[in-house]
């Protein structure tokens, strides 16, 4: 019984590091989400599987107007990082994955302008 209530408390010890409220959402964190999407933004076709969990995931992460806003800016900052990175694809990317996004994916999104 007492391993049962010591393993409980290590997980949610370790839920709870991992979304520490008040913690801001991190460039980092929106590029490991959109990473799998590299090749569909690249190239066209369908995303994949790995890229519509990272599409979700970004949704998830980006709950408060702060996280949506960086959101925002890291991905357009990710999105000029690929010269070959079709403006369509990425437009089309959230409603692929079955997502309604606030963050547009575009290199050319002027992230201050858009109500959250």
């Amino acid at each position: 019984m007492k391993g049962i209530i010591i393993s409980a408390i290590v997980v949610l010890t370790v839920i709870q590091l991992m979304f520490e409220p008040g913690q801001a959402l991190t460039c980092g964190q929106v590029d490991a989400s959109l990473a799998p999407c590299i090749p569909y933004l690249t190239q066209g076709g369908e995303p994949g599987a790995a890229c519509c969990s990272g599409v979700k995931s970004l949704k998830g992460l980006a709950q408060t107007t702060a996280d949506k806003k960086a959101a925002c800016n890291c991905v357009k900052a990710a999105a000029n990082k690929y010269a070959n990175l079709k403006d369509d694809a990425a437009q089309a990317l959230p409603t692929k994955c079955g997502v309604t996004m606030d963050t547009p994916i575009s290199r050319n999104v002027n992230c201050d302008a858009i109500s959250y």
